[in-house]
C-alpha cells in the first residue's frame, strides 16, 4: 500500500528557540510541497567511456506557498516580523521537525529535527488574501528519532 501525502509532515518551531518547542504543521492550504534535496553530484565520462560519479551532498530547501496571514496562527507573528522587519541571519532560524507516518496505528513514528533558516520570499499576494509564502532552508545538526502525536501536539524523542 502506498502512503498518502499525508503520511510525510513538515513542522516548523513557531517559537523559534526562544521557550519551549512549539511546534506548527506546515499544509494548510498548500495543494503541493515537497523538500528539494539539492543533490550536489557531478558525474564525469573519461575517454576510456569510463564513468566517475562524486556525490558532494546535499543543500536542501522547502518552498512553502502559499502561507496566508492569519493573526490566530502560531507561525504568523514571527513570519510577519522577518519579512517586515527584513531580518536575516540567526533572526530567522529556527527547528524543522519531518515525520513519516508509516503505520497510523503505531504510537510513534520515524523523525528527524535540523537546524533550519524560515526565509520569506515575498509579501502580499492577490484577493484571496495577504500571502508570505516562506523557503525553510536546512542548516545541519540533523538528529533521527521518534515522535509521538497526541492531540495533533508532536512530542520528539532523539535516538540514543
Amino acid at each position: 500500500m502506498k502512503l498518502t501525502r499525508g503520511a510525510y509532515r513538515t513542522f516548523v518551531d513557531a517559537n523559534f528557540g526562544a521557550g519551549t518547542v512549539s511546534w506548527y504543521l506546515i499544509g494548510r492550504d498548500i495543494e503541493e510541497m515537497s523538500t528539494d534535496l539539492g543533490a550536489d553530484v557531478t558525474t564525469v565520462k573519461n575517454i576510456l567511456d569510463e564513468t566517475s560519479v562524486q556525490h558532494n551532498g546535499y543543500e536542501p530547501s522547502t518552498e512553502a506557498d502559499p502561507f496566508y496571514a492569519d493573526p490566530t496562527d502560531a507561525l504568523y507573528p514571527k513570519l510577519r516580523d522577518i519579512a517586515m522587519g527584513r531580518k536575516k541571519g540567526d533572526e530567522c532560524k529556527t527547528k524543522v521537525l519531518e515525520v513519516i507516518v508509516e503505520d497510523t496505528s503505531a504510537a510513534s513514528h520515524l523523525a528527524y529535527t535540523e537546524d533550519v533558516y524560515l526565509v520569506p520570499t515575498s509579501i502580499g499576494g492577490d484577493t484571496s488574501g495577504v500571502s508570505i509564502p516562506f523557503t525553510i532552508h536546512y542548516a545541519g545538526n540533523r538528529t533521527k528519532g521518534t515522535v509521538t502525536i497526541t492531540n495533533k501536539v508532536p512530542t520528539f524523542t532523539a535516538d540514543e
